[in-house]
């Protein structure tokens, strides 16, 4: 079985549980995606897949909740 590929963004605007299910069900939709774990204190969202996952779509599905990517 091989190690999951993780990557690691940080996402503004997020204020509560109802955000960080947004952006963990829109995230967890990208294909590819195994797990998507967020931690609201900080804003880091870290993704798990068996490749790695691009920033572009990360962006979009972030966009899609309703919230934005940190540069």
């Amino acid at each position: 079985m091989s190690t999951p590929i993780t990557t690691t963004v940080t996402v503004t605007g997020m204020t509560c549980g109802h955000c960080v299910s947004s952006v963990r069900e829109e995230v967890g939709r990208i294909d590819g995606v195994t797990s998507v774990d967020v931690d609201l204190a900080s804003g880091l969202v870290t993704i798990a897949g068996a490749a790695p996952v691009e920033r572009e779509a990360i962006a979009a599905a972030v966009d899609e909740a309703g919230y934005q990517l940190a540069n």
